[in-house]
């Protein structure tokens, strides 16, 4: 337990103007860029990258898996830390290890290499997307932040329209090679490194007597791990109903209980559970939950389907996808405006909720066969609906608490919008290989060709060394199987809408924090909702600096 601290009025934060804002958003966003980049980038290339490592579907699905298993398991110690600290030198430290990452992913050997170097690279992704949030919450007010959010939609649809792009340029082009899809950002990581150290500028409160909560932030980790890895490997490597499936859920189940009971007594807790049970976070959590496990679910894999299926390259495959980019971009930048112009949210995140399941309902239906335009104008839809719920499930959040505890509270809705991300590839993947894997074998049996190979040729992603007559078997396979994912993509997603529709109806503030009761009852008693508060108080006797 940490010693007790004093309470003292802070000097109230000096308003910062439209332009010092767009400054110090030009390193956030690139660092946004970047963050984003290192998986859109592989997402057309990952066929290739693994046909040239001799990897596995199996293999396939770990290397997206692995990103996100360590950026979820760390998203709320990220989140906890800009709490207590400095949230510039996090930023940095989060980029710092990202290049790391990065740079090994390039040189790995062989795909059991590049799985673990995108694990390491993912605690740099976790803290990346988790303290860029904070950040901005930090510096502009909720009901000022909708249009902000615009910015952000239009940095993701950039950094999910170019990198498949880039990556399939990069692994198109001989004198590249598929390790300059992990190479490439680094620069950009660097750049954003500089920019930040020269753009961002923030007061930063030092408390006395911090205490970290190691043993929550170890049992929430381990929880989560061991959980994500039995979902990864049930149904596969063993069965439902088996000793091994006893085993790690018993031990996740465990961990997880543990972790509970340590943040409930905790002095400062990784994940206060005060705020998690709160009406408007519980239920954003929920809707981020199922909007993750959807959206990275079916997206991952339509890269593949557009490969594998239907045999484009790595370049037309991202072409393809940017339907889905145009309707991330225009809806976050639109509604981004509307929220900030009338300071309502919920109306926003439930139409958004409804076209995402309307998308996911359509991609459900094709097949190796089905009409790009009609391809397109699904992916649209799923764009749309990416675009008005992913952020503003993070601002309705952010506008229920107050600023001290505004890292926890967004990090809480990235953590379980990672963990439904990485629930979502690892099971969607499970029950794309299945189905490939059944399909192959009866299509081989029909063309009269043994299919003892069938297991070898579902698994194996280097079509390149396969007859015709197989690849094209192959092709079918996960041509038709892609729609059954999206299908269960779009049941998901309803959950969301059930979330959304539950949300209170409210009116975002217009002060960076929440009124405190604590300053003065009658006060509290008679402010307008959205009224700045009179003082701040925050924990430590001494004043704030600005880094």
């Amino acid at each position: 337990m940490s010693a007790p601290t004093t309470l003292a009025p802070a000097p109230e934060a000096e308003p910062i103007s439209h332009r010092r804002t767009l400054e110090a958003l030009s390193g956030l966003l690139l660092v946004l860029f970047v963050a984003m980049l290192s998986s859109t980038v592989v997402s057309t290339a990952l066929p290739k990258i693994i046909g040239a490592l001799n990897g596995s579907q199996n293999q396939y699905t770990w290397v997206v898996t692995a990103t996100l298993l360590t950026a979820t398991a760390t998203t709320p110690v990220w989140g906890k830390l800009a709490d207590l600290f400095n949230k510039k030198a996090l930023v940095q430290t989060a980029i710092v290890i990202f290049i790391l990452g990065s740079v090994v992913a390039g040189l790995s050997q062989n795909a059991g290499q590049l799985i673990a170097a995108r694990a390491f690279q993912g605690i740099g992704v976790g803290g990346l997307q988790a303290l860029v949030q904070v950040v901005i919450a930090a510096m502009i007010p909720p009901r000022e932040r909708g249009r902000y959010n615009g910015y952000l939609g239009g940095v993701m649809a950039l950094a999910t329209v170019g990198g498949p792009l880039l990556g399939g340029l990069i692994v198109d082009t001989s004198w590249l090679g598929w390790r300059w899809c992990f190479f490439v950002g680094v620069p950009i990581a660097i750049i954003a490194l500089l920019v930040l150290q020269a753009t961002l500028h923030l007061v930063t409160v030092r408390r006395e007597n911090v205490k970290i909560d190691y043993l929550g932030a170890t049992l929430i980790a381990a929880g989560v791990s061991v959980l994500l890895i039995w979902i990864s490997f049930v149904d596969g490597s063993f069965g439902w109903i088996s000793w091994q499936t006893g085993a790690m859920v018993g031990a996740a189940l465990v961990l997880l209980a543990l972790a509970v009971l340590v943040e409930t007594r905790a002095a400062e807790p990784v994940v206060p559970l005060d705020i998690v049970r709160q009406g408007t976070t519980a239920l954003s959590i929920l809707a981020s939950l199922a909007v993750g496990m959807a959206m990275f679910g079916g997206a991952v894999f339509l890269g593949q389907y557009f490969q594998i299926g239907r045999g484009y390259s790595p370049t037309e495959a991202g072409l393809l996808t940017i339907p889905m980019m145009v309707g991330v971009l225009v809806s976050s930048i639109v509604v981004g405006r509307l929220i900030t112009r009338s300071g309502r949210i919920k109306p926003y995140i439930l139409i958004g909720a409804v076209v995402l399941v309307a998308g996911f309902l359509m991609l459900g239906t094709i097949d190796h066969q089905t009409s790009l335009v009609f391809i397109g104008g699904a992916m649209l839809l799923v764009g749309v609906g990416v675009g008005m719920t992913m952020q503003n499930l993070v601002l309705a959040v952010q506008n229920a608490v107050p600023l001290k505890d505004i890292g926890a509270a967004s990090s809480s809705v990235a953590f379980f919008r990672s963990l439904g991300g990485t629930i979502g590839v690892s099971v969607l993947g499970a029950v794309l290989a299945r189905r490939v894997t059944e399909q192959i074998t009866e299509d081989l049996t029909a063309a009269g060709i043994p299919a003892s190979g069938a297991g070898s040729a579902g698994n194996s992603l280097n079509l390149s060394g396969l007859p015709d007559v197989v690849v094209h078997i192959v092709r079918d396979a996960y041509g038709d199987a892609t729609g059954h994912i999206f299908l269960i993509s779009a049941a998901i997603a309803v959950v969301g809408v059930i979330a959304a529709a539950l949300l209170k109806p409210v009116t975002l503030r217009t002060s960076l924090d929440l009124p405190d009761p604590a300053t003065s009852t009658a006060t509290a008693a008679g402010a307008v909702d959205g009224a700045p508060p009179a003082t701040e108080p925050v924990r430590g006797g001494t004043a704030p600096s600005r880094r």
